[in-house]
Parts: structure tokens; C-alpha cells; sequence
């Protein structure tokens, strides 16, 4: 039988861009567990912000091809929960590209 271990002290991650994690927006509290690899290849965080924002599309898609759609209000909430989580974590990982082709000159504010 093997001894059970205690987690080790949670320590918050350093602020990205000085990680090269950077926790996504879409994390539940402020112990983030899902982050970004910052360092990974262009073209790698441009298929993974494409793929999650085309999930969204194709299901927001064939909602607009059905006639009407009757449902209870809190399952439209949680509908649009899941649509926002998916879309947030498309936009994070489109920063992160948009940073790394033009990093912000020091100094300036770049919105």
C-alpha cells in the first residue's frame, strides 16, 4: 500500500508575459489549472483558438436552422455559459498570438 502525500503549498503562477503560462480567462476561481503555453508554434495556437471558436459556430449554426426552440430559461443559460467559455478561451489564445507577432514596445500602452 502506498502513503498518501499532501499537496504542496499552492504558489499563484508569475503574471504572463514573464510565464510562459498564461492561466485562461475561463478559469473558475483564482487557482487557475488551464493555462496557454505561450512558447508553443504560431500555427499550433492558431488551430487551437480556430478549433474552439468553430465549435461554437457550428452549434450556434444549426441553432439558426431549426424553426423554434422552447426551452426552460436556465438551460439557456447554461447553453450561452458553455458557448462564452469556449469563445473566451478561443480570444486568450488569440491574444497570446497577437502578442507574439507584435510584441508592445517598452514604454508604450498597447491596448
Amino acid at each position: 500500500m502506498t502513503k498518501a502525500t499532501t499537496d504542496h503549498p499552492y504558489t499563484k503562477p508569475t503574471p504572463y508575459p514573464e510565464n510562459r503560462f498564461k492561466p485562461l480567462t475561463s478559469n473558475c476561481d483564482d487557482m487557475p489549472t488551464l493555462f496557454v503555453d505561450t512558447q508553443a508554434p504560431l500555427d499550433v495556437l492558431i488551430d487551437a483558438a480556430k478549433y474552439r471558436i468553430d465549435a461554437v459556430t457550428q452549434v450556434l449554426e444549426n441553432l439558426a436552422m431549426r424553426g423554434t426552440i422552447e426551452c426552460e430559461s436556465f438551460i439557456l443559460s447554461d447553453f450561452a455559459l458553455l458557448c462564452a467559455i469556449s469563445l473566451r478561451d478561443g480570444s486568450d489564445v488569440l491574444e497570446v498570438v497577437r502578442h507574439r507577432l507584435r510584441p508592445p514596445t517598452e514604454g508604450v500602452f498597447v491596448a
